[in-house]
C-alpha cells in the first residue's frame, strides 16, 4: 500500500508537470514580424528625436506593405497585427544612431498577442470568423507575410528582462523575479541570526520552566498558523501602525520573517539536539566555558543543520503569495524595482495576477512563470540536500 501511495504520487506530479509544461513551453517563444521602415527626415526632426510619432511611423510602413487596405476598418485591424511596442524599438533604436534618419532600416518587432497564438497553433483556423479574435483578413495578411519571410518565432528575451505589461507579448518576470529576490535577501539577513539565536538560548541557556515550556509551545503552534495570518499582521502592525511603504520588499521581507522565522527554530534546534552530549562533555573537561563550549564546538557542528532548515525556510517563503497579497504587493507593478523601499511584486504573486488575465498569451506566460518558480525551488531544494550530505556528520 506504501508503494501504491508513492506510485500514485509520482504519477498526479507527472500530471501536474505535463500540464505546466506543455501550457507554457511555447512562452519562451515570441512571434516576430520584419518591417522595412523608412525613417523619413519629414517625421523624424534631429531636434526633437525623443517625441517623434513612431507609432506614425510604424502604420505608414505597414500601409505600404498593404496599398490594397483603404477603410479606416481595415487599416485598425492592420494595425493590430504589431505590438504596440513596435514603436518603442523604433524610438530606441533612432535614439541610440540618429545617423539612421533618412534611411529604410530592416527591423524584427513583436507580433501582437494574438497573431503570436496563431503561428504557435493556439488560434484554430477553421472555426467560424466570429469564434476567434482574428478576422479572414487579418488571416490572410499573416499569411502573407509569412509567405514573403516576414514572420519568425524566435526566442522570447523580453520574457526575462522586462517587467510586466497590460500587452501579453510585452510582459515578462525580471520585475518580479527581482522583487522577489529583495524580499527574500531582508528574509534572510533577518530570520536566520534571530532564529538561529533563539535556538541556541531554548537549547543551550533557557531554564527548563513553564515558561519556556510556553514559548516551545507558541513556536510550534505558530509554525502551523495559515500564511495569511502573518499577512494580516503585516497589514495591521507594519502598514497600518508604523507606516511603512505599501507593496515593498522591505515589507514583505518582515511578514516572510515573522513567517519563516517558526521553522527556522524548529529545524535549528534539531540540529543542535544531533550534537552528540559526549561533545559538550568533552569541552567543559578540558576547561571551556559554556558559552565557548557552545559557540566553538556545538554551533560550527549543527550548523550545516541549521543551513539546509533555513533553506527550506526560504524556499517556502518563496513560494508564498498571501501574505504578500495583504499587504498590497498585488499591485501592477511595470518598472524594475531599484531598492527595498520601492514599489515591487513577487513572482507567485506575478503568476496569480497573469491567471486572472482574460487574453490567452497571459496562459501561457502563466505556466512559464510557474517553470521558473518551480526551478527556483528545485534548486533551493537541490542545495539543501547537497549541503546536508557534504557538511553533515553521523555520530
Amino acid at each position: 500500500m506504501g508503494l501504491a501511495a508513492i506510485l500514485a504520487s509520482l504519477a498526479f506530479l507527472s500530471l501536474l508537470f505535463i500540464s505546466i509544461i506543455g501550457k507554457g513551453y511555447t512562452a519562451f517563444w515570441q512571434t516576430y514580424v520584419r518591417l522595412d521602415v523608412h525613417l523619413s527626415a519629414d517625421q523624424l526632426d534631429r531636434t526633437e528625436l525623443e517625441t517623434a510619432d513612431y507609432p506614425g511611423i510604424v502604420k505608414k510602413t505597414l500601409r505600404s506593405m498593404f496599398p490594397e487596405v483603404k477603410s479606416r476598418g481595415d487599416k485598425r485591424k492592420l494595425y493590430a497585427l504589431i505590438s504596440s511596442g513596435a514603436a518603442f524599438q523604433i524610438r530606441e533604436m533612432v535614439l541610440e544612431d540618429p545617423d539612421l534618419v533618412g534611411k529604410t532600416v530592416s527591423v524584427w518587432v513583436p507580433a501582437d498577442d494574438d497573431v503570436d497564438m496563431l503561428v504557435k497553433g493556439h488560434i484554430e483556423r477553421d472555426v467560424p470568423e466570429e469564434a476567434r479574435r482574428l478576422t479572414d483578413k487579418q488571416l490572410a495578411w499573416v499569411d502573407a507575410l509569412t509567405g514573403e519571410g516576414r514572420v519568425e518565432k524566435r526566442f522570447n528575451r523580453t520574457l526575462f528582462t522586462h517587467g510586466d505589461s497590460r500587452e501579453p507579448e510585452l510582459a515578462g518576470i525580471w520585475g518580479a523575479t527581482v522583487g522577489s529576490f529583495l524580499t527574500l535577501a531582508i528574509t534572510l539577513l533577518l530570520s536566520f541570526p534571530i532564529g538561529v539565536a533563539s535556538a541556541v538560548y531554548l537549547e543551550e541557556f533557557a531554564p527548563k520552566n513553564r515558561w519556556t515550556d510556553l514559548i516551545e509551545v507558541n513556536i510550534n503552534n505558530l509554525a502551523a498558523v495559515p500564511s495569511i495570518v502573518f499577512g494580516l499582521l503585516g497589514l495591521a502592525v507594519f502598514l497600518n501602525f508604523f507606516g511603512l511603504p505599501r507593496s515593498a520588499p522591505v515589507v514583505g521581507g518582515l511578514v516572510l520573517t515573522l513567517m519563516t522565522l517558526p521553522t527556522i527554530i524548529i529545524a535549528s534546534r534539531a540540529a543542535l539536539l544531533a550534537v552528540p552530549p559526549s561533545i559538550r562533555e568533552a569541552a567543559l573537561g578540558v576547561g571551556a566555558s559554556k558559552m565557548q563550549t557552545v559557540f566553538h564546538h556545538v554551533l560550527p557542528l549543527a550548523l550545516p543543520g541549521m543551513l539546509t532548515g533555513t533553506i527550506i525556510g526560504m524556499a517556502r517563503a518563496l513560494g508564498e503569495t498571501a501574505p504578500l497579497l495583504m499587504i498590497g504587493m498585488v499591485a501592477f507593478i511595470v518598472d524594475i524595482p531599484g531598492g527595498f523601499t520601492d514599489p515591487s511584486t513577487a513572482l507567485p504573486v506575478q503568476i496569480y495576477l497573469w491567471a486572472d488575465s482574460p487574453e490567452k498569451a497571459f496562459v501561457e506566460r502563466t505556466s512559464a512563470a510557474t517553470l521558473v518558480l518551480l526551478a527556483f525551488l528545485i534548486v533551493m531544494n537541490a542545495l539543501a540536500v547537497v549541503l546536508r550530505r557534504r557538511f553533515e556528520r553521523r555520530w
